[in-house]
């Protein structure tokens, strides 16, 4: 069987696993690898950039090989390649985890009961729960929806068509790195950064396309274009910025402003704030029905272009072999 067919298989069964099960409960490898990471990292840190580097390395590098190797070890037996592409696809996205977090604190702010929305939101992002009302809540569970699909799902899957089983371990890989330690702390403000960069290379692809599917998936297709086109690049992140301009545009809300992380205070420009209203409890639902939507358009792209690639490269196999042979039966 062919590569591409292998991932379109796996990475649909995989999405399927995902919507009926979530994340695995226990033994979760997205799990294990943080705690493999911040083992390397407590040997290696040092208030440098070059042993972060080395961390990088090290981690992403590592699971990347041990990815290659697995993947390799079954080669030529479709069955179980399949298998392992679902396995690591169900083990590396999590949409479905995603908007179970979004509605339980939802449906705490639709009760009016703003302790448990608190308490339930450091689940899902890092932001200081206590300094936020009601809206302040509701904005940081529509932003984390909209970045964690470019991060969560759409990224992985695009990664996955490129490298297969490695680029599924790999994208994750460098996503859960960047979540320890790319963040501009005084601790990981130069360690991090190594992590930091890498994400944003890893996750370019992953956040354009996220922010493309949102515009084609959230009934504003007009309102989100403007949207991504003015506001995106306001944005401190080059990858949170199209998906989050892109999601408010889509939803008609207004995203970023002020955000408390641990006592940092950062003030980040508003997206869509000429055109959009206020975000409201109601509408984490909304996001949360756009960010499956974008979910599975985003694995339909991929494994449309996966086999596309993969037709095209059959296609030029053939006409080589054929070429050669023309060639031997002249001489």
């Amino acid at each position: 069987m062919r590569a591409d067919r292998i991932f379109a298989y796996g990475a649909t069964a995989g999405m399927v696993a995902d919507a009926l099960f979530g994340d695995p409960r226990r033994g979760h490898p997205v799990a294990g690898f943080g705690r493999a990471a911040a083992r390397v990292e407590s040997l290696l840190w040092r208030d440098d950039r070059g042993r972060g580097a080395l961390h990088t390395l090290v981690c992403a590098g590592g699971a990347v090989g041990a990815a290659a190797l697995t993947a390799r070890a079954v080669r030529g037996r479709p069955a179980l390649a399949v298998a392992l592409t679902a396995a690591t696809a169900w083990s590396v996205v999590g949409g479905t985890s995603l908007g179970r977090e979004a509605r339980a604190i939802g449906g705490a702010l639709a009760a009016g009961d703003l302790e448990v929305a608190r308490e339930r939101l450091p689940h899902l992002c890092g932001r200081d729960p206590h300094s936020l009302d009601a809206p302040g809540i509701a904005r940081a569970v529509v932003e984390s929806v909209a970045e964690n699909t470019s991060d969560a799902v759409v990224g992985a899957l695009v990664w996955g068509a490129i490298g297969g089983v490695p680029g599924l371990v790999g994208f994750r890989a460098v996503n859960t790195l960047d979540a320890m330690v790319g963040h501009k702390s005084p601790r990981y403000r130069r360690y991090g950064w190594a992590s930091a960069r890498l994400d944003d290379v890893a996750g370019w692809p992953g956040a354009r396309l996220t922010a493309a599917l949102a515009v084609a998936g959230g009934g504003r297709p007009s309102e989100a274009v403007r949207a991504w086109k003015a506001d995106a690049h306001r944005h401190p992140s080059p990858n949170a910025g199209p998906v989050e301009a892109a999601f408010a545009g889509a939803l008609g809300v207004r995203l970023g402003g002020t955000l408390a992380y641990a006592g940092r205070v950062e003030h980040r420009p508003v997206l869509n704030g000429a055109a959009g209203r206020d975000v409201r409890g109601a509408d984490i639902e909304r996001a949360v029905r756009l960010s499956r939507r974008v979910s599975a358009l985003a694995l339909g792209v991929c494994v449309a272009g996966r086999l596309a690639a993969g037709h095209l490269v059959a296609r030029r196999s053939v006409a080589g072999r054929s070429s050669t042979g023309r060639k031997r039966g002249r001489a």
